[in-house]
């Protein structure tokens, strides 16, 4: 083999070493102070018919289709979507719904790459309005590890969350303006 054919060999291998050493699982979150009650919040969270007014990625394929399944609102509410190459294709189900409090998302991405991941929002009083967290959290198998030695997944899926949250915020606060 050539000198060549070793320093290539020598690159992948130290790639494939740098990869499998990142951690098995990932977590995003982001947060934001709403000028509104809970209940205000939660009911834009509660029903996927409401996303489209708010989600970071409906801006990005307004003509991505979307289609709902189960109740309008609350645990078994599903919304599966398909749209241009920025938007994929997925499906997102209603696990978990307390109240003004807590919604959990089980996330069933198809494309541009096949996963499954965990949503959270999290909502908690903070002086007159509210505090919401939005979390999603996953397993990282292989492609995943490789992916992330090129791109900050963090900073990546967390400039979504924040433009979200900044629409959300918007949304309900001009809302409660008018």
């Amino acid at each position: 083999m050539s000198l060549l054919g070793l320093l290539i060999v020598a690159i992948l291998g130290g790639v494939v070493a740098l990869a499998s050493l990142k951690p098995n699982t990932f977590s995003v979150a982001r947060s934001a102070v709403i000028a509104a009650p809970a209940e205000a919040v939660f009911a834009r969270l509660v029903d996927f018919h409401e996303w489209r007014d708010w989600s970071p990625w409906a801006k990005l394929d307004p003509n991505a289709t979307s289609t709902f399944e189960g109740p309008n609102s609350g645990v078994g509410a599903s919304m599966a979507w398909s749209g241009n190459r920025k938007v994929g294709a997925g499906r997102m189900t209603i696990l978990e719904c307390v109240k003004d409090e807590l919604l959990r998302i089980k996330l069933e991405f198809q494309r541009p790459m096949r996963a499954t991941h965990a949503a959270a929002f999290e909502l908690k009083p903070e002086g007159p309005g509210t505090r919401l967290v939005w979390t999603m959290k996953g397993k990282n198998d292989f492609q995943a590890k490789l992916f992330s030695l090129f791109v900050d997944c963090d900073r990546l899926i967390g400039a979504d969350f924040e433009r979200g949250l900044a629409n959300l915020k918007a949304l309900i606060e001009e809302k409660r303006a008018a």
